[in-house]
């Protein structure tokens, strides 16, 4: 488990440094101002579908039913065309009406900001289509436990951004954009090729073709598989939303302020997204095969023994990460972003988002930890009430804090939703279950080195003083 986990974080390191680099050199080149805005809203919008339709919702049930059918390659070659169609209408539907697509997450655009956008929103959904053909290569590989290719793949979305800004280095910022919208494509492109090579050494290619040559054939045995397939996929997506509809909420809303709140968001939760993705995610993605397999054989005990183990490995490094990344927001903030066009009045509204983010990160990480339970017992429809809840209360957080509080307010929001999420997951997981992983002596070991990481910190802070002005 752990070497999955660590070839996980490896690759997901190495991918989120050169994306620092990669918004170092975008917050060096755009600042945070209308036209980094659109570049975020245009980016923004195929992620939020693929984190929601692809990825997310995707992976956490195919994986089961993948283990499930007795049919794999045709069941396989089924549901790639399913929604491989289903994903290409809905990107040539923003292709021909990109203006309508730009609107409807940034309503509080003028009309003249909107059709500035809508060229953008239209190369850069092209990603979307891409994306997904290797989520779903990258869930077989995850079936085989071979984790490598994708977690060093987005990296390779980074190093075309970085490559792009590079070449467009003097041209004027609405030029910047479509060099780094034309990136995010080509980044595409190659994470796609990666994969299938990847399936072709591991021998899977031949298992996706016959699938694929005996489709039509045999598309009826695997009915019942499909139809179950399906019935849980719809509440999955709704499950798996929650973050992605509070951040799409969050971009409409902070449209509404002054110029830049936009870019604040994005800023300071690409900070906050490393520890997560880094760790949480990581843990999530390696951990999730093996429970998955362990129900099926009806081992729940050592399912529960691996996810104890992952809980208080998680848990050390979020309690750390939370303490460091809240204390230390501006320093953060001012050593990866103030230069070029990114002022220090940028730093200090970045800071106070990324604060209010930094409260969150433990409920969402270990909400992705403990969700993963729900979905391996095929509890999707369970995991979409808690998500509907949780997306509630954003909604009324969002709208109450958002005058008191400005663009910081949505990121508290946000947060708060978060840790009404991890509560109804752990109710649901067994609350009695929970307590008893807590009953340990671990837990007087994270007491004490959370305090001693508050008193190192202290002394840090002070120390860096000297160098920020």
């Amino acid at each position: 488990m752990f070497k999955a986990i660590f070839t996980n974080s490896f690759g997901i390191l190495v991918s989120r440094v050169l994306g620092f680099l990669r918004d170092l050199m975008t917050a060096s080149a755009l600042g945070a101002n209308i036209y980094s805005d659109i570049f975020f809203i245009a980016f923004k919008l195929p992620n939020l579908f693929r984190r929601i339709f692809a990825e997310g919702a995707f992976t956490q049930v195919f994986i089961p039913a993948f283990a499930r059918s007795r049919h794999k390659g045709v069941f396989s070659a089924y549901i790639f065309s399913l929604f491989a169609s289903i994903i290409l209408i809905i990107t040539l539907f923003v292709n021909l009406l990109p203006a309508l697509a730009a609107k409807a997450i940034a309503v509080g655009f003028d009309a003249q900001t909107i059709e500035i956008a809508a060229p953008y929103v239209a190369i850069n959904f092209w990603y979307l289509p891409l994306v997904f053909a290797m989520t779903f290569l990258s869930t077989m590989l995850q079936y085989k436990q071979h984790f490598a290719t994708s977690a060093f793949s987005t990296a390779l979305l980074n190093i075309s951004l970085i490559g792009a800004i590079w070449l467009a280095e003097d041209k004027s910022q609405a030029e910047i954009v479509y060099y780094l919208s034309y990136g995010v494509v080509i980044g595409g492109i190659m994470q796609l090729g990666v994969h299938i090579y990847a399936i072709y050494k591991l021998g899977l290619s031949k298992l996706l073709f016959g699938g694929f040559r005996y489709m039509r054939v045999k598309s009826k045995i695997i009915k019942k598989d499909t139809r179950k397939f399906t019935n849980q996929f719809f509440p999955a997506v709704w499950g798996n939303s929650t973050a992605q509809v509070s951040a799409f909420l969050d971009t409409f809303l902070a449209s509404f302020l002054v110029s830049g709140s936009i870019s604040y968001l994005y800023y300071a939760n690409r900070i906050f997204q490393l520890p997560l993705a880094l760790f949480a995610i990581a843990t999530s993605i390696a951990l999730f095969p093996r429970i998955a397999r362990f129900l099926k054989n009806k081992d729940e005990a050592k399912a529960l023994a691996f996810l104890e183990k992952a809980f208080w490995f998680l848990a050390f490094l979020l309690i750390g990460s939370t303490v460091g990344g809240y204390m230390l927001a501006h320093e953060i903030t001012w050593a990866l972003f103030e230069r070029g066009a990114f002022s220090a009045e940028d730093t200090k509204n970045t800071t106070a988002v990324l604060q209010m983010y930094m409260i969150g990160l433990i409920p969402f990480g270990l909400q992705k930890l403990f969700v993963l339970w729900l979905y391996a017992q095929e509890m999707q429809m369970r995991a979409a009430k808690i998500a509907t809840f949780s997306l509630a209360a954003y909604i009324i957080l969002a709208l109450s804090l958002i005058s008191p509080m400005g663009v910081s307010g949505l990121a508290l929001a946000s947060t708060m939703s978060g840790f009404v999420s991890f509560i109804l997951t752990i109710r649901v997981f067994g609350t009695a279950q929970f307590f008893k992983m807590l009953k340990s002596i671990k837990s007087l070991y994270l007491i004490l080195l959370t305090s001693l990481l508050i008193i190192i910190l202290l002394f840090l802070k002070e120390y860096l003083k000297q160098f920020i002005i």
